[in-house]
């Protein structure tokens, strides 16, 4: 296990036991930082402990489930002192349902956001307490696309999302006014290749998949790294979440019928869904915790990353040279005719 130094950081990952949060710890790992994973899964936590100390990294894990806020907050304090104060706390645990919402579920509906939207809120909280003392450190939410662009058989986890986002904006904005050093950002992300789509809940007629081409999870652990340095507000990660974002905000109602016409088909594979199958909405499923899911063959190895700031002036700045273009076209298209 590695000696703390002066350049190692103590980091939090919640929803640490796969996917996008696994990804992330063994990021954060291979820099020699001192890594708190939190999860509901302990044999899914021990098993990415075991991969973090073989690469000679210090971890420690709670088993605790985001939703309960209590636990959240002694989770944190018993890995804080385990582990030293907390210089990045990242949040990222989720759960998802692909439903309709005539057809869902109210309790499952209240699941998702208990785990997607409170559990951010929780492990926020729980930063915070630890943070505050020092006026120092910094929180990154893990967004996404659909934090801009609700689409149609994921309402529930659309509007979690949402509701990060105006959070995260309300508590930066209370930051900024305590003069604090507290630095919060999100990084939004496209669709990505996890289990997710293996223990979702699900009531359609096939299986779920994500539209568009995936990215690896390694890909958002390299993203969140970088932004751990940085101090953009909010960040962007592939073309597909600069395109969904920038299409909503010129054409909402476009946006809407494309969806309408594309996305049911598009978020469903050709294989029926197996009678009896299994979701890890009210307990995880300890098989299933891995790194990636079921889409390597299709999924990328690289992604853009931009700041929200410069894709929103980037894009004035096109279309301003566009117009300016067009014009200059026409002026001289007039003075032949």
């Amino acid at each position: 296990m590695s000696p703390h130094t002066p350049s190692s950081r103590t980091i939090i990952v919640t929803g640490a036991s796969a996917g996008v949060g696994r990804a992330i710890a063994h990021r954060f790992a291979r820099a020699h930082d001192r890594v708190g994973l939190i999860a509901r899964d302990e044999e899914a936590l021990k098993e990415v402990q075991r991969e973090l100390r073989a690469m000679g990294a210090e971890a420690e894990y709670e088993a605790v489930d985001v939703a309960d806020a209590n636990a959240m907050f002694e989770a944190a304090e018993r890995l804080e002192q385990r582990l030293g104060k907390i210089d990045v706390w990242i949040n990222d645990a989720m759960e998802t349902l692909f439903s309709t919402v005539a057809e869902t579920d109210p309790g499952e509906f209240r699941r998702v956001t208990e785990v997607c939207y409170l559990g951010f809120v929780h492990g926020t909280m729980a930063a915070l307490k630890s943070m505050r003392s020092s006026r120092r450190g910094r929180i990154i939410q893990i967004g996404s696309a659909l934090a801009y662009r609700g689409i149609p058989l994921q309402a529930a986890y659309c509007g979690a999302k949402h509701a990060i986002r105006g959070f995260t904006d309300a508590l930066r904005a209370e930051l900024l006014h305590e003069g604090s050093g507290i630095h919060v950002s999100m990084v939004d992300l496209p669709a990505v290749n996890t289990p997710q789509f293996d223990w979702a809940a699900v009531h359609l007629r096939n299986n779920p998949r994500r539209m568009g081409q995936p990215i690896q999870p390694e890909v958002v652990a390299k993203a969140v790294f970088q932004a751990a340095r940085g101090s953009a507000r909010e960040y962007w990660l592939g073309w597909q979440t600069l395109a969904t974002i920038l299409a909503n905000t010129i054409a909402p109602a476009w946006l809407d019928r494309y969806l309408a016409r594309k996305a049911i088909a598009g978020q469903q594979t050709n294989t029926p869904l197996a009678p009896g199958r299994e979701d890890n909405l009210n307990h995880p499923i300890t098989r299933l915790h891995r790194t990636h899911g079921s889409f390597d063959a299709i999924s990328a190895s690289h992604a853009p990353l931009v700041t929200g700031e410069v894709a929103r002036v980037g894009t004035i700045a096109a279309g301003a040279l566009l117009f300016f273009v067009l014009g200059a076209m026409a002026g001289r298209w007039h003075r032949r005719t």
